[in-house]
């Protein structure tokens, strides 16, 4: 995934436009998947960093319905495998938990070693989710291992952070920037950046639990100047929703309110997700 989301994004819409299902039936056997869900699957990421987590959910659903229909099993490991990781991205742990199984499920059933393993890191994030920190993060561990034994690279920095936060709750803090230290090393070493201003929020609020909040500020600023970059604004409302607080704390209300509510004004959907709620919340007890 490239850096500019917004570039993404229009390459995906325009393959996706061009896809004749009839003349371009044969590219499924030579991908091995079919083109046309997985640039669904793909979207519906990209749709949810650059701010529209309606559209985002709607595509992800819209594609995995897609490779039901088309009764192709690759295809529909890899629809519910990034679906799955966009249900993480929005956190609605009931739902990532369902679609988590079910791609273990086939895998399993089909001897996808690399999707079982990612569903198995989702089955971890889950658990730990849920209360059962101990075992989700043994799962979290085995599924991480597992899917580095196939040679799988994609979407690892965010599979390190999981594992990162699931530390993180379990209070082991210094094991948390560890890993997110190795997960900023697959970030250089990749180039997979489309989780970069993320990794540089997490790292903050760990610094910040230590009592480093210089450290932790300039952090904040790093992600929220990464995400603007990359239109990013999804990543840009929660890079702000970590600064916000900390201007607060520090005397600089409105640097706070100034900060934070033209991100929140920008979004035109996605009111009833966690995010925009929460960023609500922030700028009402900030006016």
């Amino acid at each position: 995934m490239v850096a500019k989301f917004a570039s993404c994004r229009s390459h995906l819409e325009k393959g996706l436009l061009l896809y004749d299902p009839i003349s371009h039936r044969s590219l499924a056997h030579l991908a091995g998947i079919h083109p046309h869900v997985n640039s669904k699957a793909l979207l519906a990421v990209v749709l949810f960093c650059l701010g529209f987590p309606d559209q985002a959910l709607a595509q992800s659903n819209a594609a995995i319905a897609e490779a039901r229909r088309l009764a192709h099993p690759l295809s529909l490991a890899v629809t519910l495998g990034v679906g799955a990781i966009l249900l993480s991205l929005v956190e609605d742990d009931a739902a990532l938990g369902e679609r988590a199984d079910r791609l273990v499920v086939v895998a399993t059933e089909q001897g996808f070693l690399q999707w079982r393993a990612h569903g198995t890191i989702l089955r971890g994030w889950v658990k730990v989710k849920n209360g059962d920190v101990t075992e989700g993060i043994s799962l979290l561990r085995s599924g991480l291992s597992a899917y580095r034994s196939t040679g799988a690279e994609i979407w690892m920095p965010h599979f390190i952070a999981l594992l990162a936060r699931a530390c993180e709750i379990a209070g082991q803090v210094e094991e948390g920037l560890t890993l997110l230290d190795d997960a900023f090393q697959v970030v250089e070493r990749t180039g997979e950046r489309w989780f970069e201003a993320e990794l540089n929020r997490h790292k903050g609020r760990l610094l910040l639990r230590q009592g480093h909040s210089k450290a932790a500020e300039e952090l904040y600023r790093k992600a929220v100047s990464i995400a603007a970059e990359q239109s990013a604004k999804l990543w840009e409302l929660r890079a702000a929703m970590s600064l916000a607080p900390l201007r607060r704390d520090q005397g600089r209300r409105d640097e706070a309110r100034d900060l934070l509510a033209p991100v929140y004004g920008w979004f035109i959907e996605g009111f009833d997700t966690q995010d925009l709620q929460e960023a609500k919340a922030l700028l009402s007890e900030l006016a």
